[in-house]
């Protein structure tokens, strides 16, 4: 597993953060996939953490419900369950419109993903880390519309190489988890199925 010019990165520290690399490791695919992840994570985490702020303030708990679920999700790809759990307590919240939940506990998650993002700032000397077969997001819309196009054509040998190759895009685990459904459907000649799947992942690439 590398980074930048070719240097391998020791996951010892990262597992000292408390992280439970393992479950990251198993729900990404791989090392190198594992540390590009938390890379996201971690670069991710201004930005988020400002529209949570912004959505409450502005009481927009459609866009709110929206952020904490993506928080959720890759809190619990990078081994951080407990976190994934305060942040689906939020999204619960918002979903049933219990507010007082809410005000209960955003303070308390916030806390927990400060912590833990204090804990990964050595990430931001790593530079730009990315996995071998990973591929950007420009090109991972290229290969969902040629995939779409394979499976159109019932081509079915041109649509397994296409959603192999896309699987090398960074997905969310939701996303990832579809399109494991996808190739499923495309084994079993089900097309307009999979085909359905690509195009909802597909608005997740950006």
């Amino acid at each position: 597993m590398f980074w930048g010019d070719d240097m391998e990165i020791d996951l010892t520290w990262i597992r000292e953060t408390g992280l439970d690399t393992e479950t990251g490791i198993s729900y990404t695919g791989g090392e190198d996939k594992y540390v590009s992840a938390l890379m996201r994570f971690y670069k991710n985490y201004e930005k988020n953490r400002a529209r949570i702020t912004e959505y409450l303030d502005a009481k927009d708990y459609e866009s709110y419900m929206i952020t904490v679920h993506a928080l959720k999700s890759n809190a619990r790809m990078i081994g951080a369950p407990e976190l994934s759990s305060l942040f689906e307590t939020l999204e619960m919240a918002a979903r049933n419109r219990e507010f007082e939940v809410i005000d209960a506990q955003n303070g308390t998650a916030l806390q927990e993903y400060d912590a833990l993002i204090q804990k990964l700032s050595p990430m931001g000397s790593l530079g730009d880390v990315r996995a071998a077969d990973e591929i950007s997001a420009d090109i991972a819309k290229q290969t969902a519309d040629k995939l779409l196009a394979a499976l159109d054509d019932f081509d079915d040998e041109e649509a397994k190489k296409q959603a192999k190759a896309l699987s090398g895009y960074p997905f969310r685990l939701t996303q990832a988890e579809k399109l494991k459904d996808a190739v499923a459907f495309i084994e079993d000649f089900m097309y307009d199925e999979a085909a359905e799947i690509i195009r909802q992942i597909a608005t997740a690439i950006e």
